[in-house]
């Protein structure tokens, strides 16, 4: 199968190339930018010298690309610029599997008071939300257009979700604590993201109306079938890469440990991307860079009858880049962790 990648210049863009050159089942057969077209993947990419199979990046046209013959495109685009490739692509009878903001929430009227101006709104109907371990199978038959999960509600709702459902904790005072490596802000030239101005440097930003909190609220009304509002607080760390998320929730009267354990070992049996440490074994971003796991423990403090949750991901792979090829194997019926493992 042929696949293209529509900016990938960006830092999801770089892991997606990279995942796709080394993927046992597609081909890589188109990259654009309209930045760096006319030149020599290797060029833009160096890692990827001598895997490069020749490519150079092309202008990337929304009706060009439709008129192709390549069956499924990755859109690693800011929000607004990927909802207009994503209608020519659709109308031209392609799979889009889209990384930005713009199809991740399905109500309209809370997508523009995070984001602003929706430019294909007519979509949104027919748009699925995929996060895999969560995502009811019905989506691959459904699906024409498919939205990634952002990096910090993957580290969110993972954990959260499971717990919800069965109610081991309850919805009443749940605080999100998570701390992302810049590589979450995109490569762009600001003076807050020199290396100057992070190293030895952890702020916390976005506070109170983070857009990845209408995200993360949504799907928890989704699929736990009631409101579920969260405080969450994002900070900047001075790392490259990861995420690292503590959510202290309460516990229902008599959730124990064991209980919370039990419905993760339930939720996520036989997942190879969800990985449970024991209680009191925190996951570290350091164990989960260039891998496509979470990685989550618990425990509970008896004195505040809270459950303390941590989880780590690195946040281009199964917050970006990973988890839309995942996305890919299970639409396309190739096995769950090809390219992957």
């Amino acid at each position: 199968m042929k696949v293209g990648i529509v900016g990938a210049s960006g830092y999801s863009g770089e892991v997606l190339v990279k995942l796709l050159l080394g993927h046992p089942r597609v081909t890589l057969a188109a990259v654009t930018s309209r930045t760096h077209a006319g030149k020599p993947l290797a060029a833009v990419i160096p890692a990827v010298r001598g895997a490069d199979r020749g490519l150079t990046f092309s202008d990337s046209d929304p009706a060009a690309l439709a008129a192709g013959d390549l069956d499924l495109f990755f859109l690693a685009l800011p929000h607004g610029a990927a909802a207009t490739y994503a209608k020519a692509l659709v109308a031209g009878g392609k799979r889009v599997i889209d990384l930005s903001a713009d199809f991740r929430i399905a109500d309209l009227a809370t997508y523009q008071k995070y984001y602003g101006e929706h430019h294909a709104p007519a979509l949104l109907p027919s748009a699925r939300f995929v996060l895999p371990e969560l995502t009811s199978s019905a989506w691959k038959q459904e699906a024409k257009l498919v939205a990634a999960p952002g990096c910090y509600p993957t580290s969110i709702l993972v954990p959260l979700v499971p717990l919800l459902k069965a109610g081991v904790i309850t919805r009443d005072h749940i605080v999100v604590n998570s701390y992302s490596g810049v590589s979450g802000a995109g490569k762009k030239a600001e003076e807050t993201y020199l290396f100057c101005e992070r190293a030895e440097s952890i702020k916390a930003y976005g506070l109170v109306k983070h857009r990845h909190l209408a995200e993360v609220e949504e799907q928890l009304a989704l699929h736990t079938g009631a409101r579920t509002v969260i405080q969450f607080n994002p900070h900047l760390a001075p790392m490259r890469r990861g995420i690292a998320t503590t959510i202290t929730a309460p516990a229902a009267a008599g959730a124990s440990i064991e209980s919370l354990y039990a419905a993760w070992r339930g939720a996520y049996a036989g997942r190879p991307f969800v990985q449970l440490l024991a209680s009191g074994e925190t996951p570290d971003t350091a164990h989960t860079v260039d891998t496509n796991r979470v990685d989550m423990s618990a425990v509970h403090d008896p004195r505040t009858g809270n459950f303390v949750i941590t989880a780590a991901e690195d946040n281009l792979m199964k917050g970006a880049s990973g988890q839309a090829v995942q996305i890919m194997n299970l639409w396309c019926g190739f096995e769950e962790t090809a390219g992957l493992a």
